[in-house]
């Protein structure tokens, strides 16, 4: 099977949404963007050996893929447009491509971002992604703003991600664990939820913002110093589910979600006089000075790409 026949049958389904005027098939994609809006663009790759693991199942790698990428434009606070994969894989090999191709529909259809075009190619496994989405002028969301006094809020709970991936790799081996529980964990590595519509809604609200890919105490120094603050955590106030508390302890557990990663979740600070969103926790303050203080030591820094 050649470049265009995997694209034909696999890819090019993928392609309508409301925005798109010309989609897979052509030299380029065309897409119209909305008036008076400024347009955000973000590309995530996924390697094999340094993102997954080749027993990763390839729907959830796909759906995994499209999800991550898109927790960037939740958090810049943007409308979903479209995306184009670029996919380097060593063969071809049907049942693997028509998994992929499952995942990446799911995810496509639940964040609304069609697949407008892309690149395949003979090499080693790898996927990446370049997500397209708009947003009002002026209205976007950044790592800067941050100011002394605000609220530091984030979305969902934390940690859990971290430990299905070690769930999958068996480092938990021997650990009774409940079923529905394990299920859960491992659901939230490969199934995370991008919160689109959480970040659409704050970005008049909101200070800064960033999502929560490399842990919890990394990614909020990214805001910190970009900011030109300092991130006051209190661990007590740190959102953790039931079900991570009952696996490890809620030591361990706050451990995973301090350095652990994956979780894309959205970090954000809120200024004082601002209704805070139900499904949101405020876990600290914004402080003067740099950097990030926390009342529990991390055992470790979180994600580090080339450490």
């Amino acid at each position: 099977m050649g470049e265009f026949d995997v694209i034909t049958r696999y890819f090019s389904s993928l392609g309508s949404g409301e925005f798109v005027d010309l989609s897979v098939g052509d030299d380029g994609a065309a897409l119209t963007v909305p008036p008076n809006s400024e347009l955000i663009v973000s590309t995530d790759s996924s390697v094999l050996d340094t993102h997954f693991t080749d027993d990763l199942f390839p729907e959830d790698l796909g759906y995994k893929a499209v999800a991550s990428a898109a927790s960037d434009l939740a958090a810049m606070g943007a409308d979903p447009l479209g995306m184009t994969l670029a996919l380097t894989m060593p063969t071809v090999d049907d049942l693997w491509l028509h998994g992929l191709s499952q995942g990446l529909a799911r995810a496509c259809h639940e964040y609304r971002l069609p697949l407008v075009g892309g690149d395949t190619t003979r090499g080693p496994l790898s996927l990446t992604l370049t997500v397209m989405g708009f947003c009002p002028p002026h209205q976007k969301l950044l790592r800067t703003g941050a100011n002394v006094g605000d609220r530091v809020c984030v979305s969902g709970y934390l940690g859990d991600a971290a430990f299905g991936l070690q769930v999958m790799q068996g480092k938990y081996r021997g650990l009774e664990i409940d079923f529905d529980d394990q299920d859960y964990l491992v659901s939230r590595f490969t199934h995370p939820t991008a919160r689109l519509d959480l970040g659409c809604r704050i970005r008049t609200l909101a200070s800064s913002c960033i999502d929560l890919s490399d842990g919890l105490l990394r990614d909020a120094a990214h805001v910190a110093n970009a900011s030109g603050v300092r991130l006051a955590i209190q661990s007590a106030a740190i959102p953790l589910s039931s079900a991570l508390i009952a696996a490890v302890g809620k030591e361990q557990a706050l451990q995973f979600a301090l350095n652990g990663g994956e979780d894309y979740e959205l970090l954000f600070t809120l200024p004082p006089d601002v209704d805070v969103p139900s499904e949101v926790t405020v876990i600290g303050v914004v402080d003067e000075g740099m950097g990030v203080h926390c009342d529990v030591t991390a055992r470790s820094q979180g994600y580090e790409h080339f450490h």
